[in-house]
């Protein structure tokens, strides 16, 4: 395996690699793989595949799981409990919504996933569109943040990285980034969950959005400008940054043209979730090594190579 994976993560096809797969993975790997529905039968088959996965990636690398509660949770009874959606807890203890994500970050870590990507830090916006609505802990910016930071936290007492997201704000969006490309005009009301979490270690996931007033032309995604002057000047993150799903449809390009675009920006991880294999073989044909400042970054999570 050579001293830096490619730098991207890449989804897979079904609940077994198959053995293209592997071959792929062995010959190019990936710095790391998220697990979808598709992936996940019961808790004996995500034990054999995640563990397949380490034996080919490598021990330290991340193995992702979009697992919020609500809508938005991969691991579903009768196997898993049901966990509630982020809104249910406004205005509540920290407590509770600490010990809620230690329960998901117990049952993630157990099945051999350890970067949860939660919280969703975007505003609940009224009138937006429903792709975040009770995904965001609140309209207020404070009481995200309150949230937030006791979700993170319940994250790691599990071992698990949290991976704050739509950084640098998702929640005014009039449409659904996996179908369209949204405009929005943000806030500081937008940034300032996102800077109440930055610099505690955790990851950031970009938003497929374009915010006319930082860049005209490109999405924060694929934006130097965006990620420069406002993810990691304005908000202050520098953490590990990982791009949203390179195969929304608010992003248009091929996969691998894509891949390179979002690390040319800014991005420290291009993700790329389909489990297509012509497509992750393309991403790994292109994607450049990880680069030294991620694997620092990485590293300060728990995710290091060599």
């Amino acid at each position: 395996m050579p001293l830096a994976p490619a730098a991207c993560i890449l989804g897979v096809s079904g609940p077994r690699l198959t053995p293209d797969e592997v071959a792929l993975f062995r010959r190019r790997p990936p710095a790391g793989a998220i697990l979808f529905a598709r992936n996940v039968q019961d808790p004996a088959q995500l034990l054999a595949l995640t563990a397949e996965l380490r034996d080919l990636l490598g021990e330290a690398a991340p193995i992702l799981i979009d697992q919020e509660g609500g809508r938005v949770a991969r691991l579903r009874p009768p196997h898993w409990p049901s966990f509630p959606p982020a809104a249910q807890f406004e205005g509540g203890p920290e407590a509770a919504a600490r010990a809620n994500a230690r329960a998901i970050g117990d049952i993630c870590r157990a099945m051999g996933l350890d970067v949860v990507c939660a919280p969703c830090l975007d505003l609940r916006v009224e009138g937006a569109h429903a792709i975040i609505g009770d995904r965001g802990f609140s309209a207020d910016p404070a009481e995200i943040a309150r949230l937030g930071s006791a979700w993170a936290e319940g994250l790691r007492e599990a071992d698990c990285t949290p991976v704050m997201k739509h950084i640098p704000g998702h929640g005014r969006a009039l449409l659904d980034s996996h179908e369209a490309l949204p405009r929005v005009t943000a806030t500081e009301e937008d940034l300032a969950p996102f800077r109440a979490l930055a610099g505690r270690n955790l990851w950031a996931m970009t938003a497929h959005i374009l915010y006319p007033e930082w860049d005209a032309a490109r999405p924060a995604t694929i934006s130097p400008s965006i990620i420069a002057r406002i993810i990691r000047g304005e908000i202050g993150h520098d953490g590990v940054l990982i791009s949203d799903d390179l195969a929304m449809k608010a992003l248009c390009g091929r996969p691998d043209d894509l891949a390179r675009a979002v690390l040319e920006a800014g991005c420290d991880l291009a993700l790329h979730c389909p489990g297509v294999f012509e497509e992750n073989a393309a991403i790994l044909d292109s994607c450049p090594p990880l680069a030294a400042a991620a694997l620092e970054r990485l590293a300060s999570t728990g995710h290091g190579w060599g």
